[in-house]
């Protein structure tokens, strides 16, 4: 199954600025800390009343897509969906960014901390896009 979905993806067309494989594990290792501690952050302060329950809606339904994307995308090997997907990753996560700014001035640090999340999302939503279209 792995080695049908790599020989999937390799014969998929990518643009010239595509990224090599082997960088995608490494970048994403490095955003699920940020993510898994700052959101962490943000679900206990919710949890224990700190913070209103309505924040925590985006940072939920960004993990949601976030995780969504490689069944979507290796799995059913549905680009179209996963361009889909990946809008809605990086549009919850700009929704949770400006909830937060507005709801926890002593958060803004997780909007800090996961800006290399949301540039990497920005590209990946770019990326994602040409894939779709250059496969269309």
């Amino acid at each position: 199954m792995q080695d049908d979905t790599y020989h999937w993806y390799s014969q998929l067309r990518k643009p010239a600025w595509a990224p090599p494989s082997w960088l995608f594990g490494p970048v994403w290792s490095v955003l699920y800390v940020i993510i898994a501690v700052s959101y962490g952050v943000v679900f206990y302060q919710v949890f224990t009343g700190q913070l209103a329950r309505g924040v925590a809606l985006p940072f939920f339904l960004n993990l949601v897509f976030n995780f969504a994307f490689t069944p979507i995308q290796f799995g059913l090997k549905n680009n179209l969906l996963a361009a889909l997907d990946v809008l809605l990753v990086v549009g919850t996560l700009i929704w949770a960014f400006v909830a937060l700014w507005y709801s926890a001035p002593t958060l803004h640090w997780v909007i800090y901390a996961n800006t290399p999340y949301l540039l990497w999302g920005m590209f990946a939503t770019a990326l994602q896009l040409t894939i779709t279209y250059l496969n269309s």
